[in-house]
């Protein structure tokens, strides 16, 4: 987009609503007057949106600082204290006899745990220490301590998916695509709020051309009566007249309807009280040139959107998935290994003196031997869908090409567009004063007027609508690249 000098754009109706719309009266009230910035900026720190984002935001950092502090060194406390039981027992005698008679036991244990993911190999390495006590009362009396003052604990799946890992590389996706959803969630309530500023500045446009068109029709009546009265002017034309002004009242009507609803929907966009005095302002002058380079746009969508992490994303579980089906369905093992220190004894502090090696050591083996085709199905299943993943991936980065090349391109048609009308609606104001002023004269009829009025009319929406369409194309185009191209830097 070449740059083009600075071009003022005064329209008639414009600057008129710009000073009346500066302080317009609620009960007295001084009206609070924002501009589309202003209105933005209260809409994104302030809006109903904007803290939805932000708790949505906040959800997925906690989630992300939940996911890495389990990946840190666990420590958990596990006790019974006590367990107590009481009821007749078979206690096998040393001649080979059984009693049978009333115990009863009191069992307690307490154990310290210190866990470790490994997410290298996928395994968990568990450090812990042991207290357990049993007592038996009754017809027996027993009374004992088991200690384990430390053991190590390592358990490894063997030919089994790495879910620790693929886990990790997930999360970290994740999280990116929170960020970026988050940074999209703003600029499209910055597209949102420039929707609803517009329509209220619209419909304040609409209610004071509306009174002034009514205004200028009950004179224009008012004379044309006294036409008639003298016979300059013929019945139809009094009609004619007549009904314009009929219909400039209850344009007005509607406008006013049209103005309350609107402000109504940008008080709750920009999250102000319902009674709350609020205007809004707009400058006549054309924005400021900026050159929008559709490469730039393209490569700036490509590298902010969290479309392109979401697609990652897709691919990884995909990817996953075709792991899951291939070892799952396989053969595989557990290894479980540890080694420690333990002692017995009646008395507790006997019960941690010269501890005895305590080791252990086991391979637990799981091997399908006939599955009917399921695991070759399972797997074709997954890599299917992963081919899948990766066409909707390809389908997806295109949109997001063309979308961000005609977004630059739209916002630079949507300024020239501006220029254009702005220059228009000034046209059709100095149209319609010439033709006023030659009607009351009598140099020209009732129906070249009123189709003039139409014409001012017409150019000043046309103007409304294209400089709506400016902001708004501003902000998508933000919105899809996450890239302010005036500033040229990232949005953060």
């Amino acid at each position: 987009m070449t740059s083009t000098p600075h071009v003022s754009m005064k329209p008639r109706a414009a600057l008129c609503a710009v000073a009346m719309l500066a302080i317009i009266p609620y009960g007295g009230i001084r009206a609070q007057a924002i501009t589309l910035q202003q209105a933005i900026e209260m809409a994104q720190r302030q809006g109903p949106q904007a803290r939805a984002a932000i708790a949505q935001r906040e959800a997925s950092r906690q989630r992300n600082r939940a996911f890495n502090a389990r990946l840190l060194p666990q420590l958990s406390l596990n006790a019974t204290v006590p367990q107590y039981s009481r009821a007749i027992s078979a206690v096998p005698q040393p001649d080979g006899t059984t009693l049978y008679t009333p115990l009863d036991q009191t069992n307690g244990n307490l154990g310290i745990n210190l866990s470790q993911q490994v997410p290298l190999t996928g395994g968990t390495l568990t450090v812990q220490s042991l207290l357990s006590q049993n007592q038996l009362t009754g017809g027996q009396q027993y009374k004992s301590y088991t200690t384990t003052p430390f053991q190590v604990q390592l358990f490894q799946p063997i030919f089994r998916p790495n879910e620790q890992r693929w886990s990790m590389r997930e999360q970290s996706l994740t999280i990116d695509i929170a960020e970026k959803q988050y940074l999209e969630a703003r600029e499209q309530i910055a597209v949102a709020t420039t929707g609803v500023f517009f329509d209220f500045y619209s419909a304040r446009l609409n209610l004071q051309n509306s009174v002034a068109n009514a205004a200028v029709n009950d004179t224009l009546y008012n004379l044309n009566n006294g036409r008639f009265q003298v016979g300059k002017i013929g019945e139809n034309d009094l009609l004619q007249s007549e009904l314009a002004l009929l219909r400039a009242r209850a344009a007005v009507d509607q406008a006013k309807l049209e103005f309350d609803r609107s402000l109504a929907a940008l008080r709750i966009a920009i999250n102000v009280p319902a009674g709350a005095a609020l205007d809004v302002v707009v400058s006549s002058d054309v924005p400021p040139d900026f050159a929008v380079d559709t490469l730039v746009a393209v490569q700036q969508a490509l590298r902010n959107q969290s479309q392109i992490p979401a697609n990652e994303f897709a691919d990884v579980d995909a990817r996953r998935k075709i792991a899951e089906a291939k070892l799952l369905g396989g053969p595989g093992a557990n290894v479980v290994a540890s080694y420690g220190l333990n002692q017995t004894s009646s008395v507790l502090n006997q019960a941690y003196k010269s501890p005895l090696d305590a080791q252990a050591f086991s391979i637990q083996v799981q091997t399908p031997i006939f599955l009917w085709g399921a695991h070759s199905a399972d797997v074709q299943a997954a890599e299917a869908a992963r081919e899948q993943t990766q066409f909707v991936n390809r389908l997806s980065v295109a949109t997001i090409e063309q979308n961000a090349r005609f977004a630059a391109l739209g916002f630079v048609q949507s300024r020239r567009g501006l220029i254009i009308s702005a220059k228009a609606d000034t046209v059709g104001s100095k149209r319609y004063d010439v033709a006023y002023n030659r009607y009351v004269i009598g140099r020209i009829s009732y129906t070249d007027l009123y189709v003039a009025q139409q014409e001012k009319d017409a150019a000043l929406q046309s103007y409304v609508l294209a400089l709506r369409s400016y902001w708004t194309s501003y902000y998508q185009l933000r919105a899809l690249t996450l890239y302010d191209f005036e500033k040229r830097a990232p949005l953060r």
